[in-house]
């Protein structure tokens, strides 16, 4: 088998039987983008490492799991792969905000230079702000959503989120605007600014 020349799709479902040179042909074919959705995620190159690591770990044990069709709808592998990372990354933030909770107050006051943690009205005021996005995200259509979360959710360019959607590239960059707008006068009129 000439793994060189296989599709993304076809190596995963050889990686899926566990074939290990096609689980290192998708290692290296996806490794350096989804390192990078880490590290917009995480901030540190080190925490993206290991949450990377920890992902393609998880993508060998998981692979039979992965589908090219779910409910009719074409799913790109480098989709799931990238889901997986966010899953990840996603677990290692709250991992590092628990560790931050345990610490003791004076802990926190002199590893910040006496900074004072935020009130836990600014931690509600966080916290509606995500749900009144999150509710203005989910009142846009399909198409302006779903390239909204692979742009600035999954870190894709234009031309990225055009080949994941099968769809050309000037509409996504469309859908992408009109998103964005929608998405800023759904926040305006509920009193946040965008």
């Amino acid at each position: 088998m000439n793994h060189a020349d296989a599709t993304l799709q076809e190596l995963m479902a050889r990686t899926a039987g566990g074939d290990h040179a096609a689980f290192a042909q998708v290692y290296e074919r996806t490794h350096a983008h989804l390192f990078g959705v880490a590290v917009r995620m995480l901030g540190r190159e080190q925490a993206a490492e290991d949450v990377l690591q920890e992902a393609f770990v998880s993508v060998w044990k998981s692979a039979a799991s992965w589908r090219s069709e779910v409910a009719g709808q074409q799913l790109q592998p480098m989709t799931w792969l990238i889901a997986i990372v966010r899953n990840k990354a996603l677990d290692a933030l709250r991992s590092r905000t628990r560790r931050k909770e345990d610490e003791l107050p004076e802990e926190d006051a002199l590893a910040d230079g006496g900074a004072a943690a935020p009130s836990a009205l600014e931690l509600l005021s966080q916290a509606t702000q995500a749900l009144q996005v999150e509710a203005c995200l989910n009142s846009l259509d399909g198409s302006h959503r779903q390239s909204l979360a692979l742009a600035y959710y999954q870190g894709l360019s234009h031309r990225e989120v055009a080949e994941q959607m099968g769809a050309p590239l000037g509409s996504v960059k469309a859908w992408i605007r009109r998103g964005l707008d929608k998405l800023k006068a759904c926040l305006q009129a509920g009193g946040v600014a965008a």
